[in-house]
């Protein structure tokens, strides 16, 4: 009933998905660039060279193997496998591939990581709502009395 595509067809189908993600590319560092400053665009950026200062996008910020940023990174989604050496925050998804390394602390909502890659710095992730267990807590901290035993708790079980 199915078949698979025939190898040209599949082969086809990659080459229009690469063609078509190129086509939204908006601003390329390329490989023997050295880009020293803040660095922003609306649109997506492909980072293969070199990158000092700040990088700000709303949209798709590309890391290749072979690129380097020293700076933070603020963008709507990332796909990243070079290094980053600075704080990396995304509203939405970050995707690190085995050859990423970022050295920095990441926010994102998503965050893919494939095995290899290497991260050194905290990961906050969004969308975490914990404003239950905070009210909980603010309601046993208003009653003094209650305060006072947890404290004498919390001290018992430290000694323990």
């Amino acid at each position: 009933m199915f078949k698979k595509p025939s190898p040209d067809i599949a082969l086809f189908q990659q080459q229009t998905r690469e063609t078509s993600i190129n086509d939204d590319v908006e601003t390329v560092v390329g490989p023997s660039v050295n880009v020293e400053g803040d660095f922003a665009s609306e649109g997506n950026i492909l980072v293969k060279g070199m990158v000092s200062g700040s990088v700000k996008t709303s949209k798709l910020l590309t890391v290749e193997q072979t690129a380097k940023i020293l700076a933070n990174v603020r963008a709507g989604n990332a796909l990243v496998s070079g290094h980053i050496k600075g704080n990396v925050k995304v509203s939405e998804r970050l995707e690190l591939t085995q050859t990423a390394q970022i050295a920095g602390d990441i926010s994102c909502k998503v965050l893919v990581v494939e095995a290899g890659a290497l991260i050194f710095g905290k990961v906050m992730m969004n969308g975490i709502n914990i404003e239950t267990a905070k009210s909980e807590k603010k309601k046993i901290f208003d009653d003094k009395e209650k305060k006072k035993e947890f404290l004498l708790a919390e001290e018992d079980k430290e000694q323990e």
